[in-house]
């Protein structure tokens, strides 16, 4: 998995950039707000998200770890792919998103290109409990260092669910440090 790449952008389209890095031109799907405000030259450091389809390998950056990780979460929602959460996301702000699925208001979703009525309330249904429980620390409702423990339950095997289910198993009072944090919750996985 690419978790994250640093480089120069040669190119800049509508929804993507060409980033340069090490000599090899990546071209990486963004959401809009973020590629209007990219330039060519511009030194640029995204996180991103690898899909691999049967056919084509698609890259996905972010400007942060938040924002990966509601793009993932959006995934988990059947029938949204990669495209329509790269269009929420090019619509929206984290916190509009947050408000609509947690104030259950799917109309607010509904409309922009691969959103309709019925997966605007799809959304909404799959991701409200989630979205719930997370939202005390911030947009995502977790830490860079809890994003980095999804990522790496997911490079271990995990599904992005059950590396979420883990990590909301967490008692409130667990160590902050991320070495401690993946240990507890990698023992969630033993006790089920």
């Amino acid at each position: 998995m690419i978790a994250s790449l640093r480089g120069r952008v040669e190119q800049v389209a509508e929804n993507a950039v060409v980033v340069e890095v090490g000599g090899v031109g990546l071209m990486v799907a963004v959401p809009a707000p973020l590629a209007a405000r990219l330039q060519p030259g511009q030194p640029v450091a995204l996180f991103t998200r690898l899909i691999v389809r049967e056919d084509a390998l698609a890259l996905f950056g972010f400007e942060s770890p938040d924002q990966r990780s509601f793009f993932e979460l959006l995934l988990t929602v059947s029938g949204v792919g990669p495209k329509v959460a790269l269009s929420l996301l090019s619509h929206f702000s984290l916190e509009t998103l947050h408000q609509a699925v947690g104030a259950n208001q799917p109309e607010r979703l509904a409309g922009i290109p691969g959103v309709g009525r019925k997966t605007a309330e799809k959304i909404v249904f799959h991701l409200k409990d989630r979205v719930a429980a997370r939202g005390e620390a911030g947009p995502s409702g977790w830490g860079e260092s809890d994003t980095d423990i999804l990522t790496a339950l997911t490079a271990l095997g995990y599904t992005l669910v059950e590396a979420q289910s883990a990590l909301q198993s967490l008692p409130r009072d667990a160590p902050t440090d991320l070495e401690s944090r993946l240990r507890l919750a990698l023992q969630y996985f033993s006790h089920r």
